[in-house]
């Protein structure tokens, strides 16, 4: 089975590959298969991810995983969320992960409520017009630090402290942080849906 990974971000690719390389799946990126990226007009994860899936299946004609993540911080009444790849831009930043993280300090200054949570949502899709998407969703809680700490991952790991392990998700070993991201938790379900539903495999 073949099926199209809907997305150019790098970061995000390289996790899902290595997420769902059990799978006896053929994974192809959109980018290989020239598929520019989808709009996202909506304002849910899912409506989002679910737009991206289609738009890949429906351009590739092969069945299509899409993520759609985001920083949900409890200060900002849930913000930046969907918008959270194009934060930096809100302040006359370019695009960039570090620049997400500048500005994401840069507005937290002074504020004592830095809890906040990662939080991804999987759909895929056999076609453009399935009427059973599969849906799986990873959320993690943690507070945003003072200033960026360790090396690994990308987006805000640096700044995503996680009280279970007393560290950022970036001073996590990669293998570590895959099992406990919203993203590893969120693959962990998709891996068992796609076996269910699409490999009819009990797991």
């Amino acid at each position: 089975m073949r099926v199209v990974l809907a997305s150019n971000n790098k970061g995000k690719l390289a996790e899902l590959e290595v997420m769902f390389r059990e799978l006896p799946i053929e994974w192809i990126t959109q980018g290989a298969l020239g598929i520019a990226e989808a709009d996202e007009p909506f304002h849910t994860f899912i409506e989002n991810a679910l737009a991206k899936a289609r738009h890949a299946s429906a351009s590739s004609g092969l069945a299509a995983l899409a993520d759609d993540a985001g920083l949900c911080v409890d200060a900002f009444g849930g913000e930046p969320g969907v918008q959270t790849a194009f934060y930096a831009t809100r302040f006359g930043y370019t695009k960039s992960d570090d620049n997400n993280v500048k500005a994401l300090l840069e507005q937290m200054q002074g504020i004592e409520n830095r809890r906040a949570a990662l939080v991804s949502t999987l759909v895929a899709v056999r076609h453009p017009q399935d009427p059973e998407p599969l849906i799986a969703v990873g959320k993690v809680f943690g507070e945003i630090t003072k200033e960026p700490i360790g090396s690994n991952g990308f987006g805000f790991d640096p700044v995503m402290w996680i009280p279970a392990f007393g560290k950022t998700f970036a001073e996590l070993p990669v293998e570590v942080k895959n099992q406990h991201s919203h993203r590893g938790l969120a693959s962990i379900r998709m891996r068992q849906l796609i076996q269910e539903s699409w490999l009819h495999e009990k797991h």
